[in-house]
Formats: C-alpha cells, structure tokens, sequence
C-alpha cells in the first residue's frame, strides 16, 4: 500500500485529468483477478469482486483528484507535478482501497458482491453526481457504500463517525449590488453600492446567530467582494461572492432564506437594487444509523478508538450525493499533522493497514462469510 501511496503522490492529477491515475488503479484492480470497468464519469474506474453466493451488494469509495497546490515537503517521493498536489490525502485514500481490495480478492469468503468506486473530480464537489449520472448504482448495484477521509484533527488509530449529518451542505452565492455612481464628494447624488455592501457583510453575520435554531449547525461566510476603481469615485455597483454551509436541510433552506430577505431589505433601505443568485452545491453528508452501526464496530474490530459523538463538521464532500441515493457511512480516520489543503500537508503512511482492515471488516460485517 506504501509503494501505491508513493507513486501516485509523485504523479498526482486534477479533477478529470487523471488518466494516469485511473490506468494505474485499472491494473492493480485487473491483476486482482476483478471485473474492471474504465471511463465512467470520464476517469471513473469501478472494480468488482464476487465472493461466494449471496445477492447482497456493497460499494467502498475513494476519491482520485489533486489540488492546484505545490508541495513543500522535500520526501522523496514529492510531486513531479509543479503546482499540483495530492494535498487533501486522496493518495492515501487510493491506496487504501486499493489494500482492501487486494485482501478481499485474496480471500473472497464473504457472500455476495464488493464495487470498488474510484471517483473523479471530488474536489470540483460534483464528481460524485456525474457518476451517478454515468449510471453508476445502475451499472453497480449497491445496497449500502462506505467511504472514508483522513482527518489530520484526530489521532492516528481514532475514528470518528455518527448517525445523521457528519459534514454540512455547501452552496455557493453571489450577491450583486447596483447603484448609480458620483463623485465622492457629492454622494447625495448616487447610490453608494460599497455602504450597502458593507451593510450585507455585517447583517448577514446575524443569519447564523440569529435566524437558526441554536442546535442547529450553519456558517455564512463572505470570501470576495469586487467593486470600485478609483478612491474618489462611487462604484456603479459592487459583486459579492461566499458560501453558506448548514448541518440539514431545514438549516439549509432557512439560510437562503434568510439572505434573501436580507439582500431586499438592504436594497430598500439604500435606495438601490440587489440580485441575489445562489448555486445549490453538494447537499449534507447524512449517514445511515444502520451502516454507521456496522462501520463502528468494523472500527473496534480493527483496533481503533471509535468516537461516535461529535457534531456535524462544516467541511463539505460530494459524497454525500452517492448517500443521497443508497444508504451508507462515511466516517474519519485520524492522523494527525497538518491540515488538508495545505502546502505542508503530509499523509500518514502508518494508517494504511488500518483503514484496510475497516474497510475489509465491514464488507464481511454486512455481506456476512
């Protein structure tokens, strides 16, 4: 699993550019002895094993896709990719299921069928759906699918997971303000776009504090705003772009809601107009108490410190489409280290065995042997 890890750290690739990737995976999984089927979603990759009989199916995930970020690390094995970089441990992740595999095509004694869904483009938080368009669960039919993520917040061997919301939905808005520009020292004939702008920044900070139920998790956050060129001139208009992540659906909708009536209510207060456009991006990662069940004691089972109570994290993962249409868990594994997305990020070669073996434990878990 190391040399795997390694190699497909030194040639890492973007979100629908892994061609090198999937060829790789495609013939580890081929030499498996697997039915292997390429080019699903563009660079998807899907491998099936067939234990003994039993009808019962199970699908194990992993993400393939790099970040746009040069690595700092000076390991041997460092990106021969400049500016590219496995930065959020997909390597690892492919590597563990690529580990998971291998024992299970060793050592077929579970009933019914394994799919092992290698995923592009996770990063871009819609490669999951464009399988699911390719006609993924109708290709590879799955009663249940499991997937994990390293989290470098918990100690290497802990595993942390829960019923309900584990990671919060995201979508993504922009706000436009439209005014009519001046001359900075005669404001009184415009319609100053940047103070209504500002007003947005600082009432849409309520919307959290003050519109959601306190057990509720959601964050707004404004990360860009675009306007004016000039110190002494009033701006015809100002662009504002953020994002808003909520724990559930009703959370969700409140938010949008919510900075909808806000967006009208500065509009009329400043004299001006506000165009309010949100992209309804990846939905709430909800687990299944069921698989979350098995996946816990799929845990245990493989030495690890099970953490079944935690809060709903407002990091976001496409994977939650695939549990939007089949039940499942998806769960963390400790690391420690620094953070995903970083250029100092550093997977942790010495939880590959272990998210094997949790993998490998909750096929024979829910297929039975």
């Amino acid at each position: 699993m190391t040399d795997w890890r390694h190699d497909l750290h030194r040639f890492p690739e973007l979100g629908r550019q892994e061609v090198r990737t999937s060829a790789k995976i495609a013939g580890i999984l081929t030499k498996l002895g697997m039915e292997v089927r390429t080019g699903l979603a563009g660079t998807g990759v899907v491998g099936t094993l067939r234990g003994r009989d039993g009808a019962g199916a199970i699908g194990l995930r992993a993400e393939i896709d790099a970040l746009p970020i040069e690595e700092q690390a000076a390991v041997s094995f460092r990106s021969r990719t400049p500016g590219v970089f496995h930065a959020c441990g997909h390597d690892g992740h492919m590597a563990i299921l690529l580990g998971a595999a291998t024992a299970l095509a060793r050592a077929p004694d579970f009933k019914g069928t394994v799919h092992f869904i290698f995923q592009p483009a996770e990063e871009a938080l819609n490669g999951a759906e464009e399988m699911i368009a390719a006609g993924l669960f109708e290709k590879f039919p799955c009663d249940e699918i499991y997937a994990l993520h390293n989290a470098p917040t918990l100690g290497v061997g802990v595993v942390a997971v829960r019923t309900g919301a584990i990671l919060a939905a995201c979508d993504d808005f922009t706000i436009f303000v439209r005014g009519r520009g001046a001359h900075a020292a005669l404001p009184h004939l415009g319609a100053d776009p940047i103070v209504a702008a500002a007003q947005l920044v600082t009432n849409l900070q309520t919307v959290v504090s003050r519109s959601l139920d306190p057990t509720e998790s959601g964050v707004v956050t404004i990360g860009m705003i675009f306007g004016g060129t000039s110190p002494n001139v009033i701006p015809e208009s100002v662009v504002l772009r953020g994002t808003a992540r909520a724990g559930g659906s009703a959370a969700r909708e409140t938010i949008g809601r919510r900075i909808r009536e806000i967006c009208a209510g500065v509009a009329a207060a400043q004299d001006l107009s506000i165009e309010f456009k949100i992209d309804m991006g990846c939905p709430a990662t909800i687990n299944a108490e069921a698989p979350t069940e098995a996946l816990a004691r799929a845990a245990r089972a493989a030495g690890a410190q099970v953490i079944t109570e935690m809060p709903t994290l407002m990091g976001s993962e496409d994977f939650a489409t695939m549990l939007q249409a089949r039940p499942g868990c998806y769960f963390l594994l400790g690391q420690g280290g620094e953070m995903i997305h970083h250029p100092a990020y550093a997977f942790d070669d010495s939880i590959l065995p272990l998210g094997a073996a949790i993998f490998v434990n909750i096929v024979r878990d829910r297929l039975g042997v």
